[in-house]
């Protein structure tokens, strides 16, 4: 089927932030063929014409989550990062089923999609399970098959190999694509991080771990080694390839350096780190080095919500303040984290931008609202995206040209069902 779609105006999620009015998007066998302004739009000729009255723009690439922990949303409030994850999630999460994973993942993923987020790359448990959840919502996925030592689970190397398998049986129509999740530094040796990143080399894979979360991760590791996460992650040659890591909050100059040299992508999650009181991470100077980035709500227990474009305000919010600068992080970066330079930091670059060759997951955004006015210039659409707006004007998405969102309501799950199941099973696993 061949669409074309017209629009008040169309947001391409680069780093210029270019905004296109009076805007008309073609799509052929799930990707964009063309995109720019109605006047040069070629002739339709028999592609079914979709008007929209707001503004279409990329699907958001969520760059870091752990979806699956909808089921405890709120639980262990007012905790520290150490004493939140040994005395609430790692009990409860002890004693998670498939079903429990699978369930959450479907709910969560409609969530997510719904809030115009349609890329999303998870790290939990039962990576199978989440694969076949954003199959039933139509959403993309990019699991980082996790390596944990929590109790029940197999030994490391039984995990490695599990991850391995996994993605060489992973489908090619970029819909779920596997990589390598070592939790981090202070959870998993040393010895098994390089053999991951071997591993993760090897085969192309992503290999996703969090890094410099916390000032007291970041302490410990120093008095034990000697050198700080980074520079421990480096020795052990852990870096090189495709890393993606999470946090970096307590980085100095020379770890960021080492970013830099290694290219290393990170996944910046304002929201969790607020949340959490983690920190503020570097985010102008990581961009200013040209450091990949791209953001990611973390988990919706510690965040509590997976609203992207709220990040991305908060993320123009916190780089402002840490700055002391009101031109510290400008919209259309802010929106380009959540979008294009997110799809950059996971490596896919067919992703977050709306541009010829590119998969045709589109967002659309109802601008009939006072949020949206007034617009005296194009970019102020942009403006009032970051700004004013969020995830609940988002009324339409397609994924590689297929609609799973149509005026705010999924079209292939019961939400209903999905969250009176999800409250059922949190209740059973926070039961003592």
């Amino acid at each position: 089927m061949r669409l074309r779609f017209t629009a008040r105006a169309v947001v391409i999620g680069d780093r210029a932030g270019t905004v296109v009015p009076d805007a008309v998007l073609d799509v052929a066998d799930g990707e964009i063929g063309w995109v720019g302004p109605a006047a040069e739009a070629p002739p339709a000729g028999d592609a079914e014409v979709v008007a929209l009255p707001g503004v279409l723009t990329p699907g958001l690439v969520n760059a870091h989550s752990h979806a699956p922990m909808v089921l405890f949303r709120g639980q262990g409030e007012g905790l520290p990062l150490d004493r939140w994850l040994q005395e609430v999630m790692w009990p409860r999460e002890a004693r998670l089923t498939p079903e429990d994973v699978a369930v959450a993942m479907t709910a969560a993923s409609a969530e997510m999609l719904a809030n115009g987020v349609t890329t999303s790359v998870e790290m939990y448990f039962h990576p199978e399970r989440i694969a076949a959840a954003v199959g039933a919502t139509g959403a993309r996925a990019v699991i980082a098959t996790p390596l944990i030592p929590l109790p029940g689970l197999p030994p490391f190397e039984e995990q490695l190999r599990h991850a391995v398998e996994l993605a060489g049986a992973a489908p090619d129509d970029g819909t779920v694509e596997y990589g390598i999740g070592p939790h981090a530094a202070y959870t998993v040796p040393l010895p098994v991080l390089r053999e991951a990143a071997g591993a993760a080399r090897e085969h192309g894979l992503l290999l996703h771990l969090h890094v410099a979360e916390t000032a007291v991760e970041g302490a410990d590791l120093l008095a034990m080694h000697g050198l700080s996460v980074p520079a421990l992650l480096a020795a052990h040659d852990v870096l090189g390839g495709r890393v993606l890591a999470a946090h970096c909050v307590h980085m100095d100059d020379a770890d960021l350096e080492l970013w830099q040299e290694y290219d290393v992508a990170v996944s910046h999650c304002p929201a969790s780190n607020a949340k959490l009181a983690s920190g503020v991470a570097r985010l102008r100077d990581m961009l200013d080095l040209g450091i990949r980035v791209g953001l990611g709500t973390d988990g919706p227990a510690s965040n509590d919500g997976l609203d992207l474009l709220a990040d991305a305000r908060l993320a123009a919010s916190l780089a402002r303040l840490a700055r002391r600068s009101a031109t510290a992080l400008t919209a259309a970066e802010a929106f380009w984290l959540a979008t294009g330079g997110a799809a950059d930091a996971i490596g896919r670059p067919d992703l977050g931008q709306l541009a010829a060759g590119r998969r045709a997951d589109l967002v659309h955004v109802d601008t009939r609202d006072l949020v949206f006015e007034p617009v005296g210039d194009p970019a102020d659409l942009l403006t009032h995206l970051v700004w004013s707006g969020g995830g609940r004007y988002v009324r339409d998405v397609w994924i590689g040209g297929r609609q799973v969102v149509r005026e705010g309501t999924s079209t292939t799950v019961d939400v209903d069902a999905l969250r009176a199941e999800v409250a059922g099973r949190a209740a059973r696993l926070a039961a003592r």
